[in-house]
């Protein structure tokens, strides 16, 4: 008997106790498990009922989703056979829901024939965001307990409830303030004389007999435009539809049909591959355990400006005072006040109350003397992009502030290393690269300087969680990972657009893929005068290279984007929806002319193999640098950075689905075409030439 499963005779109750720390997860180990004691437990004449419980705080937290990739051991039943054999039994099993129990903890708590639960526990079935739909009965269990709305709120949405909310909704029968497992055993024992029969989930009826039928329209209506591109979302609304106008035990093969079409196909794998990439992000191979970060008590932001603001919005989001600092009290008040107002946007919405308005509000002070802020914690620079700008801040701020003070630059694009320099703490000194805007999103580049400390590292790593960030460490380089990357794929697309295509044609077929924005979508956004800066930048360091003629046209005509209601689109009114401009085409189509090129029509495949496999080779190179740590980091930089579709695993995950050696042809073909600027990557070259991926990659 396996060792995840702990097994006792209180009286005549047998208690199950599953022990797989940290998470309790359904292994192929717990699974044998749970079956065997459910067996012995009904062949046993002194047994009269089971208990099912999870040792420490959790129930079952869900399927060990490892082991999807794995062959399932002969001896290992599925978990649904396991679950119908509980719900099958002769004698009451009582699940004990100690603690959490989501996926298939939940599932295998409703196939129990009664459930208790303590006070603070957490059910849910989050099947949906890893691009599956329950695969143990959920579907099919979960609206004969909770009715059909509140099924399809907490499958499709995949949302969790707590104790009360499952309690109202018939998902558990009972809570229990003190020993749950005494409780149990005391329920089991007075149902196993009672003489009723084990109450089994799959034929109560009443809750799927009598709802209008309409609301599956409905959910469809609001949830399919939504989730574009993903499978598993409809998918949990039909089989919720099937268990209502099925007999269940149609409704479990067709649930088991999906899920398996599902568990095998590639977007779930994308998006079960971005689950473990999230939560690598965060081991830093050479820092262990034993280095401390220090702690951030009081924060100061150097610039007022929108990014600076936003910044300190994140501050004072998470509890900790911050000081936000300008030259000019203007420019000071003008920045305050818009934070003022992004908080006053939430509220009005609802999404935060006055009182919670007035708190942040309270975090956050403005000055324009350095002296506040020498007893910060951490000092983020939020300038604009000027190198001699820059050292002069960090020179000063090394003069005033504590010598343990952080000192970090929120810089996209220029070198921390020489930043450094301009201080006598250069391993005080990194970067922490918050994307626009910067209260709303969720990527924080942690930038690692060459002589930043392990306790720098570990406290901007700490503090991406503290401020709800997904923080991945970085190195210094141009665009550092996440814009190095975009910057190769928007002059790629900017070129398609000189030689045969049109913006709105490239921006479909990017979305179309799964991406929120198309490049010139999020030029317009960005601004066409940042893109332009960069442009030049560009033509400063690589003088040979090819640059975007068109962007330079565009430019010269005052269209910067949504800022001036016109860039690639025009925006009518002030919208963020942009329409197609005949101007723009006129003069693409000009520009085109005059620089003898003569125009083609690119298909939809083209377009984005050109983009996709320019982001894919630029991957390989970051890697190759050492810029990023892993192949799921810059994964996770794409998804949360620039919207890259979960479902397709991220940028490197993708390649690896498509086939390297396929990228490698086309790369090679776009290097004869624009130069050495796209040469293929000796990384991506060596992968393919071995039949290897990314995923294979080791550092």
């Amino acid at each position: 008997m396996s060792d995840v499963i702990e097994f006792e005779k209180k009286g005549s109750i047998g208690v199950i106790i599953i022990n797989n720390p940290p998470a309790n997860a359904l292994s192929f180990a717990v699974v044998k498990g749970i079956g065997q004691r459910i067996t012995e437990c009904m062949e046993d004449n002194d047994c009269v009922g089971a208990v099912v419980t999870g040792a420490g705080k959790m129930f079952v937290a869900g399927a060990d989703i490892s082991e999807f990739n794995v062959p399932r051991p002969a001896d290992v039943p599925e978990l649904e056979d396991v679950i119908k054999a509980i719900e099958d039994a002769p004698k009451p099993v009582i699940a004990a829901v100690n603690g959490l129990a989501l996926g298939g903890g939940l599932e295998l708590a409703m196939g129990c024939h009664y459930r208790l639960g303590a006070p603070k526990i957490v059910v849910g079935q989050p099947e949906v965001k890893l691009g599956l739909i329950p695969g143990g009965g959920g579907t099919q269990r979960l609206p004969r307990l909770a009715g059909v709305a509140k099924a399809l709120e907490m499958i499709v949405e995949g949302e969790p409830i707590n104790a009360q909310d499952a309690l109202d909704h018939g998902v558990i029968d009972g809570v229990v303030e003190e020993d749950i497992v005494a409780r149990a055993i005391t329920f089991a024992e007075e149902k196993a004389v009672s003489g009723e029969a084990p109450r089994a989930t799959g034929k109560v009826e009443d809750k799927i007999g009598d709802f209008d039928a309409g609301i599956f329209a409905e959910w469809r209506d609001k949830t399919l435009p939504k989730t574009k591109g993903q499978d598993a979302p409809g998918e949990c609304i039909n089989c919720i539809e099937v268990a209502t106008n099925k007999p269940f035990a149609e409704g479990l093969k067709h649930e088991r049909r999906v899920f398996v079409e599902l568990r095998d196909g590639k977007k779930s794998k994308g998006m079960r591959h971005m689950f473990f990439a999230e939560r690598s992000v965060a081991k830093i191979p050479d820092i262990g355990r034993d280095i401390v970060p220090m702690d951030i008590n009081k924060a100061a932001i150097i610039g007022s400006g929108t990014m600076g603001g936003g910044i300190a919005m994140n501050f004072a989001n998470a509890g900790i005072p911050v000081v936000v600092v300008d030259v000019a009290q203007d420019a000071l008040d003008t920045g305050l006040g818009k934070v003022e107002s992004n908080y006053a946007g939430s509220v009005s919405r609802g999404r935060l109350t006055q009182e919670k308005m007035n708190d942040r509000m309270g975090l956050i002070r403005g000055t324009t003397d350095y002296a506040d802020i020498a007893d910060a914690d951490i000092v983020i620079e939020a300038v604009f992009e000027n190198m001699d700008l820059k050292k002069q801040i960090f020179g000063e701020l090394d003069k005033i502030c504590k010598p343990e003070t952080i000192l970090a630059s929120n810089t996209s694009t220029l070198d921390i290393n020489e930043i450094a320099e301009a201080t006598g703490r250069p391993g005080k000194v990194c970067g922490t690269h918050f994307f626009s805007p910067a209260n709303v999103m969720k990527l924080l580049e942690n930038v690692r300087t060459e002589k930043a400390s392990k306790e720098t590292i570990t406290t901007i790593m700490k503090l991406a969680g503290t401020l709800r960030k997904i923080g991945v460490l970085v190195g210094v380089g141009d665009g550092f990972v996440g814009n190095r990357m975009l910057h190769v794929a928007a002059r790629v697309a900017e070129f398609m657009v000189e030689e045969g295509a049109m913006p709105w044609q490239v921006d479909k077929v990017v979305t179309d893929y799964g991406f929120p924005m198309g490049p010139f979508q999020l030029n317009d956004l960005a601004g066409i005068d940042v893109r332009h800066a960069i442009r030049q930048e560009q033509m400063k360091l690589y003088g040979d290279r090819r640059q975007s003629v068109v962007l330079e046209s565009i430019y010269q005509t005052g269209r910067y984007g949504q800022k001036t209601n016109g860039g690639w689109y025009t925006y009518e009114g002030g919208s963020r929806k942009g329409t197609p401009e005949p101007e723009i085409e006129a003069m693409i189509l000009k520009t085109s002319e005059e620089m003898g090129v003569e125009r083609r029509e690119f298909s939809d495949v083209e377009i984005l193999e050109r983009y996709l496999y320019a982001i894919i080779n630029t991957g390989a190179m970051v890697l190759e640098e050492g810029l990023a740590i892993r192949p799921s980091d810059i994964d996770v930089i794409w998804n949360f950075g620039y919207g890259f579709p979960r479902y397709w695993g991220g940028p490197m995950f993708a390649a690896d689905l498509i086939g390297l050696p396929k990228i490698l042809d086309k790369v090679s073909e776009l290097h004869g075409e624009y130069g050495d600027w796209l040469k293929p990557s000796p990384l991506l070259k060596s992968l393919a030439e071995e039949d290897k991926g990314f995923g294979d990659f080791k550092g």
